[in-house]
């Protein structure tokens, strides 16, 4: 097994970095933790919030840093590297581990190189680096401008005097905009651009709540989430007496792959790996890390060394084989769709999505439909749709068809 340390990305200033895995002869993360998260909750007397509005209550668990008891490791012991990634999110850690399996030094200086020049002037060298800091990095690069729709959401994890949910359930998707009866401008706005509510009940006065915009470009006010929900809240009876922790969430979706192949390799966010549809990612990251391992041991940890170019496009294709890419097409097809839906026609769009058979729809939300099969399900969903809601779909969405089919010829040429 190789050697893993793979450094956070705003650790890039400092001259020493923590580990993020022992050596390999000590035991795997999965046997004995190595990396915990230290989450310090902070209680202080907060007054329960009036019928419905829990805006002003502040959430009493502050996030915690990351804590390990690991010693410091300084670069100058080994200054080179075959593998450096940057980030130490799930998909960060995910590759790193699995790469490291491979015997494959993670975080020599051959031919073929990569260099990051910390802001001491230490420099960290590596045959690849995998850039895993999420969106807002500007190490990969594109040929197209990123056209995204955007996710946003509000969440809170609340003590409450009361709930009207089945405690054995979960709502995945709310529609309704009853709550809105009172709230005109709300209304208006939410009938062109809808937003859901998804709730999660622990017991009788515990319970997850989060009100989500699926996807919109622009995005949609982060106040107006805030504003609806809190109107969705009072509507449902709902007194919040404590919000012990929130969710803030803005997820970028669709848009171009970076370009394939380049000499930075990409995984998690800024990767495209994120759902076009639904926003899903951290699930199909983790899934998808081996086969971009596998395709880095091929080229590092075989005895031809295979570096540069070579390496770049067996990597990217490892995680973008060209059937992954026209099965994106498909899903960012299906993201211009609900851009284009109202509140009706998105709730006719769900009503048909959800009475399909659980095989295509639970393949559709997690990633795990083939290209034929997305073709079978794009036409049950068709069949399952009302006349309606056939009609508004193919009076809205023929620019976003016409641009998939484009696309989708460009991808097999």
């Amino acid at each position: 097994m190789g050697t893993l340390v793979g450094p956070v990305l705003s650790a890039l200033t400092t001259s020493k970095y923590r580990p993020l895995f022992p050596s390999p002869t000590a035991s795997l993360p999965s046997s004995k933790p190595h990396l915990t998260t230290s989450r310090k909750i902070h209680h202080h007397e907060i007054n329960t919030s009036r019928f419905g509005n829990f805006l002003h209550l502040k959430p009493e668990s502050k996030p915690g840093c990351l804590d390990s008891d690991l010693p410091w490791f300084n670069p100058s012991d080994r200054p080179c590297f075959d593998v450096i990634i940057i980030g130490t999110g799930p998909g960060g850690l995910r590759l790193a581990e699995q790469v490291s399996q491979y015997g494959i030094k993670v975080l020599k200086h051959e031919e073929f190189e990569s260099t990051i020049q910390c802001d001491d002037g230490g420099e960290l060298k590596a045959s690849l680096i995998v850039d895993a800091s999420g969106f807002s990095s500007s190490f990969v690069e594109y040929d197209k401008p990123r056209n995204y729709g955007y996710q946003i959401a509000h969440g809170i994890l609340a003590e409450v005097d009361s709930h009207p949910f089945d405690l054995d359930k979960m709502v995945l998707m709310d529609w309704r905009d009853s709550h809105l009866g009172n709230e005109p401008y709300l209304r208006v706005n939410n009938s062109k651009l809808a937003t859901f509510l998804y709730a999660m009940p622990f017991d009788s006065n515990l319970i997850f709540l989060e009100e989500t915009s699926l996807v919109s470009r622009p995005v949609l006010s982060y106040s107006e989430i805030k504003r609806r929900m809190e109107a969705r809240l009072r509507h449902l009876g709902i007194r919040v007496r404590r919000v012990i922790e929130d969710e803030k969430c803005l997820i970028p979706m669709g848009g171009p792959l970076p370009r394939i192949p380049q000499n930075v390799m990409a995984i998690g966010g800024i990767s495209g790996v994120v759902h076009p549809s639904t926003g899903y990612m951290v699930a199909r990251t983790m899934a998808l890390a081996p086969l971009v391992a596998e395709a880095i041991a091929e080229c590092l940890g075989s005895t031809r060394m295979i570096r540069g170019r070579p390496l770049y496009h067996k990597v990217w294709n490892g995680l973008w084989p060209i059937e992954r890419r026209l099965s994106r097409e498909f899903c960012c097809f299906g993201m211009e769709t609900l851009l284009k839906l109202d509140l009706v026609g998105t709730r006719n769009f769900f009503e048909a999505f959800f009475d399909l058979d659980p095989y295509y729809w639970h393949g559709f939300l997690s990633s795990r439909l083939s290209l034929h099969e997305l073709a079978s399900f794009s036409l049950s969903l068709f069949g399952h749709a009302s006349n309606s809601s056939r009609l508004d779909i193919m009076s809205k969405c023929p620019v976003p068809l016409v641009r998939m089919l484009g696309n989708l010829a460009l991808q097999v040429i």
